[in-house]
């Protein structure tokens, strides 16, 4: 599937944002977009692309406002992966593939290989990489790419139209179900114009958004290679194509570690949106089957950069002499992205979990205020909504243009949401593990939902137990481990016959993507904008085998306000059903939110610098930081670093 990410702003940058957004004119109307764009006969030429027209850097810009165009090249950054790898294909659906096996392929639309959006610090923009040019009608019916002939494969093959068709046609045929059933409905033709020209035609009667940055995100992958190997998305690869991106793939060990090197002939490397960017030489990855012996393992200098999700080890970890003589630089940096959708995930087709009231009694087994106060330190704020923090989280009662929306949209939407205020997370004691009110109003709604006590267990009329099985992996840190422990504890409390299942990284994904499960701990994609993948992963139509979709949630409450976010025509009007698509989703209660954190909290060898300024959208440890050969050297003449 493509890599392009929807990612959020900081909220007065995402409130500027707001602001600024403008509606196309449309039925004949000739456009100019400022600096960007010129209108001829009704046709759009740009260098970037922007649903509602609006692009923040003008096509003669030097280079991204956040990066540094000076940063110096060279150096090597290592970093960690927890768990097991077995492939370097991650687009089959089969395995278990690391985030290095993409960083090789780029796409006609610029994007950071480590999924990071580009640019980081504006929502909803994409610019040319692959291409030049890009060029549609005012309708959008259809979109041509004018790619740049210099473009080339690490193997020093030209990229051309050909290979994207391929590449294209590729995902349909042989990826992700989810991904292709949503795409072949949307985009029934694709036409290679010539060498460097293709041509993406959209069906008639749908909407717009998400079309034209959709085909322009699809990784290009070289036609003659798969031809040549007999090869497909369909198997798992080791040696894997070759790619147009900065890095190549060094060398590969799956148990052991991944080596990236940037191309030194990498044909981009001039493009004004590169500069200051992909300025390490070298970038490894090291494999450790847990989190304590990674974190041992960056002790002694085995890695040199790491991104802290443990709150136990951010908050006492970090006292070993090398932190205490400045070796090692233990840093917060501002994260303005919406909260990650994270939480205890109910499986709806699980029998007993299809009861609302059952899940809603199993969620008042989580002690959020215990859990941040006895396990995580008080550094976590509890999470309520899917676009956490930002204009279009939901609170109170639905008004205005959202009321509106949910008013017109009848009979599919639940009365009830109308008039109640947005879902909030119950509120739970810090003084113990149990909240006997908890547990007494939990008692209640498993009574109603016909699950009796007999002898300290719920059974149903049948006698047969209320069971869950909560499906954990492993590999999870010592942190998270001992949250989802307690959390069983307590459902064991209420009377549930609750079994915590610990698998490796490979029985996880496989037993995930199975759905054999009835709870897990996992997340969703936050939102801060409409686009067709808000059907794949909160839509019916992909349900029931969607990876991105892990409740298996089927709402026509929700399919019907995505479908009404995607035909928006304002950038209001969007608004509103994103507030209403919040609102839904906390409605149908897939999960219990957990927490979140607004810092990206890293820790690293002091070798490693970056801009003082910090875009909303990106951390941006693997794009546009750089490495410093005198502290390098400083470190190893004080042994801290070999």
């Amino acid at each position: 599937m493509p890599k392009h990410q929807t990612r959020a702003a900081t909220r007065p940058a995402l409130e500027k944002g707001w602001i600024n957004w403008t509606a196309l004119a449309v039925a004949g109307v000739a456009m100019i977009w400022a600096g960007a764009l010129r209108a001829q006969d009704e046709m759009i030429i740009s260098h970037g692309y922007s649903f509602y027209g609006d692009l923040t850097y003008p096509a003669d810009f030097k280079h991204l406002n956040y990066v540094n165009p000076d940063a110096p090249k060279g150096g090597e950054v290592s970093v960690a992966f927890v768990g097991t790898l077995d492939s370097m294909n991650p687009y089959s659906g089969k395995g278990r593939a690391h985030l290095f096996s993409i960083f090789g392929y780029e796409s006609l639309l610029a994007d950071a290989p480590s999924g990071e959006s580009v640019p980081a610090d504006t929502y909803g923009e994409a610019y040319c990489l692959l291409c030049e040019s890009l060029e549609y009608p005012v309708d959008k019916s259809w979109v041509i790419f004018n790619m740049r002939p210099e473009a080339k494969f690490s193997d020093g093959t030209p990229v051309t139209a050909h290979d994207v068709y391929f590449s294209h046609n590729l995902l349909l045929d042989e990826g992700l179900k989810s991904y292709a059933d949503a795409v072949r409905k949307r985009i029934p033709n694709v036409e290679v114009l010539d060498d460097h020209r293709v041509k993406f035609y959209f069906a008639d009667g749908i909407s717009r958004r998400s079309l034209i940055d959709q085909v322009g995100g699809v990784p290009v992958w070289p036609k003659a290679w798969f031809e040549k190997t007999g090869l497909g998305l369909k198997d798992t690869w080791i040696d894997t194509p070759p790619g147009s991106g900065a890095y190549m793939i060094k060398s590969v060990d799956l148990s052991r570690r991944i080596v990236l090197e940037r191309n030194p002939d990498y044909w981009g490397r001039d493009l004004p949106i590169n500069q200051g960017r992909h300025n390490f030489d070298q970038i490894r990855l090291e494999i450790f089957s847990d989190d304590t012996a990674a974190f041992e393992a960056f002790k002694a200098g085995e890695y040199t950069f790491r991104r802290e999700g443990d709150s136990k080890k951010w908050a006492t970890g970090y006292d070993f002499p090398k932190v205490d003589a400045g070796y090692v630089v233990k840093e917060e940096l501002p994260d303005g992205a919406p909260a990650t959708p994270s939480g205890i995930v109910f499986n709806l087709n699980s029998e007993p979990l299809k009861d609302k009231r059952v899940r809603e009694a199993v969620a008042l087994a989580f002690n959020f205020e215990w859990t941040n106060e006895s396990l995580q330190y008080g550094l976590f704020e509890q999470r309520s909504s899917y676009s956490q923090g930002t204009p279009i989280m939901a609170e109170g009662l639905p008004t205005g243009d959202e009321l509106a929306l949910l008013e017109r949209l009848g009979e599919v939407v639940d009365p009830t949401m109308l008039t109640t205020q947005a879902r909030m997370p119950h509120t739970s004691s810090p003084q113990r593990l149990l909240d006997r009110r908890n547990a007494r109003t939990a008692s209640k709604l498993l009574d109603e939902a016909g699950w009796v006590v007999e002898n300290g267990k719920r059974v149903n009329v049948d006698g047969q137990p209320l069971r869950l099985n909560f499906l954990f992996n492993s590999a999870s840190s010592p942190t998270t481990t001992a949250v989802v422990e307690n959390f069983v504890t307590n459902l064991q409390t209420f009377g549930i016959d609750a079994v915590l299942e610990k698998v490796d990284s490979s029985q996880y994904t496989a037993r995930e993507r199975d759905r054999d499960y009835d709870l897990l701990f996992d997340s969703y994609a936050a939102f801060l904008g409409t686009g067709t993948g808000l059907e794949q992963r909160y839509g019916s139509e992909a349900a029931a085998f969607s990876l991105f979709n892990p409740a298996g949630l089927a709402s026509p409450m929700v399919d019907a306000i995505i479908d009404a976010s995607l035909n928006a025509v304002t950038r209001a009007e969007e608004e509103a059903a994103m507030k209403a698509l919040d609102r839904a989703l906390r409605h149908e209660f897939i999960m219990i939110p957990v927490w979140y954190n607004d810092n990206h909290w890293v820790a690293y060898y002091d070798q490693y610098e970056h801009p003082e300024g910090q875009p909303p959208f990106a951390l941006g440890y693997l794009d546009w930081w750089w490495f410093n050969p005198e502290k390098a050297q400083a470190l190893k003449a004080a042994g801290a670093l070999r």
